[in-house]
């Protein structure tokens, strides 16, 4: 993002939060094919593939696999204008997110994204106009720093693999998006969710760039498509940190 803006009411107080979006940004990341949905991938048929990732409901997802994923979320829900409030243990694997979202016109970052401690601090208020991703990133066990108690705001937990310890986290998600997992971890996330044979194999064998949506009723393969502009800003696809 280019610069933000604030809308201001009779009371000098902000009502409504508005932001400038450049066109470089644009073009580095898929704008939102509804309000709250994004394009992360294409499925089987190469068809774009459209997940509601900021609705308007408390939303947890958990994502499992590595960073890139997470930080692609992260950079599209910038596009739909959403704040975008990143807690976690190592700040520098986050900053290419925080670089992307540019700066105002003082010189300084945009207050869009903020790059956090792993500890609660108080958080925007989401609105239907500004709505709000939390990601934690705090490894294989979170703990419940941001739960997500309002409409428009969405918590993404961020594990680098599963543990058993995860497994309320897990159960509690209304999304999980995998990454290929070894074949003990696709067993362990058999047993988490009930999967039948033919899914752990498929989750154990998925390409660099495959990713599964799992939710209620919901198995869905696609594969993750990440524009030019993107993989300048985050690298090539890949799993893994």
């Amino acid at each position: 993002m280019t610069s933000s803006r604030l809308a201001y009411g009779p009371s000098g107080r902000g009502v409504a939060p508005e932001f400038v979006v450049s066109p470089e940004l644009l073009d580095a990341v898929s704008p939102a094919g509804d309000r709250g949905g994004m394009v992360l991938g294409s499925g089987m048929k190469n068809e774009p593939l459209t997940i509601s990732v900021l609705r308007p409901a408390p939303t947890r997802i958990v994502l499992v696999g590595g960073l890139y994923l997470a930080r692609q979320v992260a950079l599209r829900a910038m596009a739909t204008g959403a704040w975008v409030v990143i807690a976690t243990g190592r700040p520098a694997a986050w900053q290419s997110v925080a670089r992307a979202a540019g700066q105002g016109p003082d010189g300084r970052p945009v207050p869009l994204v903020q790059v956090r401690r792993l500890s609660p601090v108080e958080l925007p208020r989401p609105t239907d106009d500004g709505p709000l991703l939390v990601v934690h990133d705090g490894g294989h066990v979170p703990q419940e720093l941001f739960p997500p108690r309002s409409p428009w705001q969405t918590t993404m937990y961020v594990l680098p693999y599963l543990h058993p310890q995860a497994a309320g986290t897990a159960n509690a998600a209304d999304l999980v998006l995998m990454q290929r997992l070894p074949v003990g971890q696709a067993q362990l996330a058999a047993r988490m969710w009930r999967l039948p044979p033919p899914m752990i194999n498929q989750l154990a064998n998925l390409k660099d760039d495959g990713v599964i949506a799992l939710g209620r009723n919901l198995w869905r393969p696609f594969r993750l498509i990440t524009t030019k502009k993107e993989q300048e800003i985050l690298g090539p696809v890949r799993r893994g940190d």
